[in-house]
């Protein structure tokens, strides 16, 4: 008995030895993966990767970015993608969908580093790609690009690509280059959708010719902006002549607050249709809320302001992210400054909203491009707005950026302003104030 109570008690101890180790071990799983999926959740700036497995579209934006679940790659390049915000952020989100549609299309591995700020968390997160065995690395904000440069000087043998820049001609590194596209076409398109609108309320007794005020919630007095909203006024003052238009600026590229703010200090002040460059969807709810026509910029808004959306112009990053993977693949050299527009698909516009849109706005619209690709029709032509009175008749920009600004290059060709022109760089250079364009600040 004492034998067989002395074999009792062994086994007793010996299944609860094995019964703690087994909690202790995942115990110390279980805690060892808990820090890990918190500072995934909470970690700022982030980094996604592919390949991996592919989560549900619909999920995609209003989860943090994690690790991406994709294809897997084909090819042996692996690209590394730098943004100023996350999916949150209408700007970056139409540059993070390209990157993955693209790299997607050609097999290629790709990491995306999301919130990374205009300062020396560039060149880090740019190094790292590098070292990280990143053939391409493209970063999508004007602010990187000195960071991009400093980072391109260190690794040769790295592309490095970056959207709205203006140095590459300038520097002459053979493994920096800049990218932008003719988007002041794709604003004046939706400048077009505009006009019309502010017509249909006139022919409506809503507003009278001379109430034809638009609004434009602006980032920054740089010349892109400018550029921006000189194009979008001009392509609805080509349908609707009396329109007028005040511009408010931010000083951020996203600041919800401050974009609602703006938009609603423009209704206020008689304002009644409003666009915007600048990357939330603070301008589009303050429309909606007011019941104010609304033109977005980089996607459709349309889920958001039902009632007010018209129409949006973007650029496509696809076409330029194709091109480069396949330079890169088959030994062909980059472009210093590339320039897409509306024959290579890179400036588009989405559908049009289905309550707010004026009728025959699709119609004038298709008209007006197929004039813009054939050459026939010129944004800034020269005979269609007048600065202090006058025609434009000459006029240096500053092309090659230095410090002061100072005017470098003609850029009046056969009476129209060649913003982006083949002779010039690929970013914009329009910064001269026309009249019909009332500026309420510019402190940025």
């Amino acid at each position: 008995m004492k034998k067989m109570k002395k074999f009792i008690a062994l086994a007793l101890a010996m299944t609860m030895t094995l019964t703690m180790t087994a909690c202790v071990k995942r115990e110390a799983a279980d805690t060892a993966a808990a820090p890990a999926d918190s500072a995934a959740a909470e970690e700022a700036p982030k980094e996604e990767s592919a390949p991996a497995a592919e989560e549900k579209a619909d999920d995609a934006a209003a989860e943090a970015p994690a690790a991406a679940e994709a294809p897997a790659a084909t090819s042996d390049l692996k690209v590394g993608f730098i943004f100023l915000h996350d999916e949150n952020s209408t700007y970056d989100l139409n540059f993070i969908t390209a990157a993955k549609e693209a790299c997607d299309a050609a097999g290629v591995e790709y990491v995306l580093k999301t919130g990374i700020p205009e300062g020396q968390e560039c060149y880090d997160a740019a190094c790292e790609l590098a070292d990280a065995g990143c053939g391409i690395v493209f970063a999508d904000s004007f602010g990187h690009e000195d960071y991009m440069i400093e980072a391109a000087k260190e690794y040769p043998d790295v592309q490095f690509c970056h959207a709205t820049g203006t140095k590459a001609h300038t520097e002459g590194l053979a493994n920096y280059h800049n990218a932008f596209a003719t988007i002041f076409q794709g604003r004046y398109l939706a400048g077009i959708a505009a006009g019309l609108k502010l017509n249909e309320m006139i022919d409506k007794g809503e507003i009278t010719a001379d109430q034809a005020k638009m609004g434009y919630v602006g980032a920054y007095t740089y010349a892109e902006v400018i550029s921006g909203y000189t194009s979008f006024y001009l392509g609805a003052k080509s349908v609707c002549p009396s329109v007028t238009m005040e511009v408010t600026f931010t000083g951020s590229w996203y600041d919800e607050t401050a974009e609602k703010e703006g938009a609603n200090t423009l209704i206020q002040d008689g304002c009644v249709l409003i666009s915007q460059h600048a990357d939330s969807m603070g301008a589009p709810t303050a429309c909606e809320t007011a019941g104010v026509p609304d033109i977005s910029y980089n996607g459709s808004t349309e889920s958001a302001a039902p009632n007010t959306f018209i129409v949006s112009s973007k650029i496509n990053w696809v076409p330029y992210f194709a091109h480069i993977i396949d330079c890169v693949e088959n030994g062909k050299a980059i472009e210093t400054d590339w320039t897409g527009d509306l024959s290579t698909g890179s400036v588009e516009l989405t559908s049009f909203g289905a309550k707010a849109t004026a009728e025959g706005t699709e119609e004038a619209i298709e008209k007006a491009k197929a004039e813009l690709e054939a050459g026939t029709l010129h944004v800034f032509d020269t005979k269609t707005f007048t600065v202090e009175g006058k025609e434009l008749t000459s006029y240096e920009a500053d092309v090659d950026t230095d410090a002061d600004y100072t005017p470098d290059h003609e850029v009046i060709k056969d009476g129209y302003f060649d913003e982006s022109g083949a002779d010039f760089r690929s970013a914009p250079f329009f910064n001269v104030q026309i009249d019909g364009i009332t500026l309420l600040d510019t402190a940025y």
